[in-house]
């Protein structure tokens, strides 16, 4: 796999110790284990993969690249690279501007733009309709396009499909920066429409079924369904993609059941002909990260913390899964959420940010499991242990594993 430039402030000394000698003894990555850090009262323990994934690691290795190549240059990206704060502070440091926020409205208006500025495309894509403004300028922007190569993967799936006839069902978000942009690419090629989660997909199963008119289907999917989307035809024949950061498992329910919907409607003997085979468009970090909090979820604990962009989808998942075994803390800052006695954790479906008291339990050892996005580095990991180890009065202890550990790489 091509090794990227990833700037020094992001690493763990002790996460990259601990991530090669996984690797190295678990080559086929079948083991979902964790990793314990025993600090005698309190023990911490990691996810088997956490952290930047491969999509994450070539954005920054292109924006940072890129910053370097034209210094003197205004240089956008289009909306945030990736859903993480500390990343998007650092670019912002560096003089790059945002043209849009991550709800895709606008900071800086496009017709201020001229042809000899730098605009960069993030990780989620974009879709062809701003491409092609940003085009039209003169701007080469593919030049500078940090788009996650899995996130494109669901687009290439997307036209192979479309070429035979199926039209899309997109499963995700649909304000989600890379649901817009999966949108854009699938439609330009065949009708699409998107589902949010599975309740959605039993309301699309019932039309397909006729259980449902024409007049509900259009109430209940306003704006979700390409331009000219007929769906008397258009529902004939259908293919499922992802927005990669969604619950791989959710995704594959939702696949599961449309394909039933099908068997029911056409027969096994039909299926082909109604039905795509699209499981390959599912994200290896995604599903990775999600393998390993069920294996972390083995263990017995007191509660988790979750590191994440607080808009980052593929985090909010891992609190989703985690939350529902022990109290779960979605926080993103080591520094500003905790102390001895209280922690400020995010509600990962409003975005609300809630104070706690007491989060850590008044036992003999205290158990943490721990994780984070794809999107977090693993600086973030290490200060959040260093800061818990503090109150413990384990930093003596803490240094020690980081030396043995270390020593083992």
């Amino acid at each position: 796999m091509k090794h990227f430039e990833v700037p020094t402030g992001y690493r763990s000394q002790l996460i990259s110790a601990i991530k090669q000698k996984r690797k190295a003894d678990d080559k086929l990555k079948k083991d979902f284990s964790p990793t314990l850090l025993d600090l005698g009262n309190v023990q911490f323990y990691l996810a088997r993969h956490f952290g930047f994934c491969y999509g994450v690691e070539n954005a920054i290795d292109i924006a940072y690249k890129t910053i370097e190549e034209n210094k003197g240059k205004r240089i956008f990206l289009l909306s945030e690279m990736i859903h993480n704060p500390q990343v998007n502070a650092d670019l912002i440091l560096k003089g790059v501007r945002f043209l849009h926020d991550t709800n895709g409205n606008s900071i800086i208006p496009l017709a201020s733009l001229n042809a000899d500025d730098v605009v960069m495309i993030p990780a989620f894509g974009t879709t062809l309709e701003l491409e092609a403004i940003i085009e039209a300028k003169g701007i080469q922007i593919q030049k500078y396009n940090t788009t996650c190569p899995f996130v494109e993967k669901v687009w290439n799936r997307s036209e192979q499909i479309a070429k035979k006839g199926y039209s899309i069902i997109i499963h995700g978000k649909p304000k989600h920066e890379e649901t817009r942009a999966t949108f854009s690419h699938a439609a330009a090629n065949t009708p699409t429409l998107i589902v949010n989660d599975m309740e959605e997909t039993k309301i699309l199963g019932d039309y397909i079924l006729g259980k449902l008119s024409i007049q509900a289907f259009e109430q209940y999917f306003d704006k979700r369904y390409s331009t000219g989307f007929d769906p008397s035809k258009d529902l004939d024949k259908i293919g499922v993609v992802n927005q990669t950061t969604q619950l791989a498992s959710d995704t594959q329910a939702i696949s599961d059941y449309l394909k039933e919907v099908v068997l029911e409607k056409y027969g096994a003997e039909n299926l082909s002909a109604h039905f795509a085979d699209t499981r390959d468009t599912l994200c290896y970090a995604t599903n990775d990260n999600q393998s390993a909090v069920i294996g972390l979820l083995e263990i017995e604990a007191d509660l988790a913390i979750v590191m994440g962009g607080k808009n980052s989808s593929n985090s909010s998942h891992l609190v989703e899964l985690c939350e529902q075994k022990l109290p779960t803390y979605f926080i993103d800052d080591a520094i500003k959420v905790i102390s001895a006695d209280q922690i400020i954790k995010t509600d990962w479906k409003t975005k609300e940010s809630i104070s706690v008291d007491n989060y850590l339990p008044k036992k003999e050892v205290v158990k943490i499991l721990m994780t984070s996005g794809a999107s977090c580095p693993d600086t973030v990991v290490e200060s959040v242990i260093q800061k818990i180890a503090g109150f413990y009065n384990k930093e003596e202890a803490l240094e020690a594993l980081i030396e043995k550990w270390t020593k083992q790489d």
